[in-house]
């Protein structure tokens, strides 16, 4: 009976996601439950990377021939820890936060999409509302060290593979089931394919000094996707490659993850 009890308390700890004070993020996964609804949150222990790509030496750091311009030059970057979406965000979260799903290919376990980075930030305006918790959007770094494992990186060209098969969905016509490929050395899915994710950062060129918890240019015409999606070839689902839109633009390839800071 005493055995029983452990184990219920350590089940209630786990689903409020954390037993520390709420100034102190737990270690592993965080589990939120919103209306109802369950979603996961990796720990990403911080550190540093070299970020972005080249194709001009092939004896250099991050070479990848398939590496276009605009993914050098590779700098180092040090993250700080921080937890990020073990999936995409679903259509199950969105209608649980949102109430309607604006999505072309419905299904609750299918990424949300049809949606912009200003459609995003009203999402995580109302997430935080409900929780009590702070939600945003990965900056373009945050999303890159996760996408190559973090501390824990293989080294891969797509997140978690050098076989895009193995951990993508790409080169197709519909979105597919979160969580359904194999995962990243964190236990994160779909980082590379399925739908691109939108991050914080407006667009801009890579300088080629060190940094330290990077959020991108101070404004912009672009904001940042990554990941690659269902359409795509297997060279834009690289962990390096970088796409673009307008904020205000939906398509049924744009999606996201989130970051929790508290």
């Amino acid at each position: 009976m005493k055995h029983y009890l452990y184990i219920l308390a350590a089940i209630i700890c786990i689903a409020l996601t954390s037993c520390k004070p709420d100034n102190e993020l737990p270690t592993g996964v965080a589990v939120i439950i919103v209306n109802g609804v369950t979603f996961n949150m990796i720990a990403v222990e911080g550190g540093t990377f070299w970020m972005g790509a080249q194709s001009t030496n092939s004896g250099g750091q991050n070479y990848d021939s398939e590496a276009d311009s605009d993914e050098s030059p590779v700098h180092q970057v040090t993250l700080s820890d921080y937890y990020i979406g073990e999936t995409e965000v679903t259509q199950e979260l969105w209608k649980a936060v949102m109430g309607s799903d604006p999505s072309y290919f419905e299904g609750d376990d299918l990424p949300v999409e049809e949606v912009s980075w200003d459609d995003c930030q009203e999402f995580i305006r109302k997430l935080n509302s409900k929780t009590g918790k702070t939600f945003r959007l990965p900056t373009e770094a945050e999303w890159e060290y996760a996408a190559r494992g973090g501390n824990k990186s293989n080294g891969y060209k797509y997140s978690g593979s050098n076989s895009i098969d193995n951990v993508a969905w790409y080169d197709g016509s519909e979105t597919h089931t979160v969580g359904s490929k194999s995962p990243n050395e964190l236990g994160i899915y779909d980082m590379s394919g399925n739908v691109y994710e939108w991050c914080s950062d407006w667009y801009g060129s890579y300088s080629s000094g060190s940094q330290t918890n990077p959020t991108g240019p101070s404004s912009g015409s672009y904001r940042v996707l990554r990941g690659g999606c269902r359409l795509d070839s297997a060279r834009y689902c690289r962990v390096s490659s970088r796409y673009i839109s307008y904020p205000g633009i939906r398509y049924h390839h744009y999606g996201f993850r989130l970051i929790l800071v508290q």
